[in-house]
């Protein structure tokens, strides 16, 4: 049988009431200034290292699922689009990773039952992680200091998202930063990939010869449905949260935020939804954040296929060799001003003068508001 335990955890923490949430308005702190000790070194049946941490162990909480009870792939297989359209609608959302030349969609009814992906592109190890509690989609080169890492789900939370582990060290690692928290490799932070969470349908029309993750993981799982149901609730609370809510908007609010040059900036997603497009400037840089309709969540209804749409989104670097363009959006597409070329979700023209050219991706979280907000306090929000 496969395993329910996250459906368990949220179902009791949601339907009861015992739902483990601190809000407080108080300015919340990602990084100390230097390791501290820590308070506990229970780490029962681990082979971390405690006494190298960067946080109190009791920051720490047990999900419920113990090591690999969430089961990484480590030897993923992949399909082309044409042959999963059996199992995966077009509304469904897709994590779409881009290295060189070459392109993979790995979908999250898959990622919602494994959260890891352990894989390769183009020869580069890489990590596909989604954390369902934070809504967090991450991607990271898996080479740290020439070592390359093989990453597990270790059943623990902080701050309500993933602390996954490595299998060399078991040193644990916050999902939605990169960080290592505590072990030997504590202090270390992965490189991370830019990603989009965009619709199959999207993913398939601009990248029709790529690869998307098969259902063929060794494991029995109900791909496709949702342990998560009515989860993504922006009145809702989040579970299992230690951390400070800071007072900026409601906890369970989706948003779009970047950090650039030491700034960060939340776009909140009722905003970008109507409006299509933003044309910003962080620290100098100028981004274009996209949204439009494409992908459902993967958190709504018991089947993701059913769930209600949330929309694509991307930001991209809105320079583009000597031009530097201004985009609106038309209901469908993108369109620069400076050029009248005609731009998709994928940040590709393929209309006008610059068609074939492709807009450059940016690092950023299509995540509920807690969970960024948790580990950049000062971030500005959008207005």
């Amino acid at each position: 049988m496969y395993s329910r335990f996250h459906n368990l955890v949220v179902f009791f923490a949601v339907k009861t009431a015992v739902v483990l949430v601190i809000l407080f308005t108080a300015i919340a702190v990602e990084y100390r200034p230097a390791v501290i000790p820590a308070r506990s070194t229970d780490l029962t049946g681990w082979q971390t290292n405690t006494s190298k941490t960067l946080i109190f162990i009791d920051e720490l909480t047990d999900a419920g699922p113990g090591k690999d009870d969430i089961p990484a792939i480590t030897a993923p297989e992949f399909e082309l689009p044409f042959d999963v359209l059996r199992w995966l609608p077009d509304r469904e959302p897709v994590i779409s990773v881009r290295l060189g030349k070459t392109t993979k969609a790995y979908p999250l009814q898959i990622l919602i039952w494994h959260e890891i992906i352990n894989d390769r592109i183009e020869g580069v190890p890489i990590a596909v992680t989604f954390c369902p509690l934070s809504y967090s989609v991450s991607v990271f080169k898996r080479t740290v200091k020439g070592r390359r890492l093989t990453f597990g789900v270790s059943g623990m939370l902080r701050n309500s998202g993933m602390i996954m582990y490595d299998k060399q060290t078991e040193t644990l690692w916050q999902q939605f930063t990169g960080r290592a928290l505590v072990g030997d490799m504590a202090g270390h932070k992965l490189e991370q990939i830019p990603a989009q969470l965009i619709s199959f349908g999207q993913f398939t029309q601009s990248c029709k010869k790529s690869k998307v993750l098969s259902r063929k993981t060794g494991y029995h799982r109900p791909y496709g449905e949702n342990p998560y149901i009515g989860y993504d609730d922006a009145s809702s609370l989040p579970v299992m949260f230690k951390g400070d809510v800071i007072a900026l908007l409601p906890p369970m609010e989706k948003v779009i935020a970047v950090a650039v040059g030491g700034r960060a900036v939340a776009y909140p997603s009722f905003l970008t939804s109507s409006r299509g497009v933003i044309n910003d400037e962080i620290s100098g840089v100028s981004v274009a954040v996209f949204h439009n309709d494409g992908a459902v969540s993967a958190l709504d209804r018991q089947w993701i296929r059913n769930s209600r749409p949330t929309g694509s989104t991307a930001v991209f670097l809105r320079t583009l060799g000597s031009h530097r363009l201004t985009f609106a959006y038309d209901g469908k597409y993108f369109i620069d001003m400076q050029t009248r070329s005609v731009w998709t979700i994928t940040g590709k023209a393929i209309q006008g003068p610059l068609t074939g050219k492709q807009l450059t991706p940016i690092n950023h979280k299509n995540c509920f508001a807690f969970a960024w907000l948790v580990f950049n306090p000062k971030t500005k929000i959008y207005k």
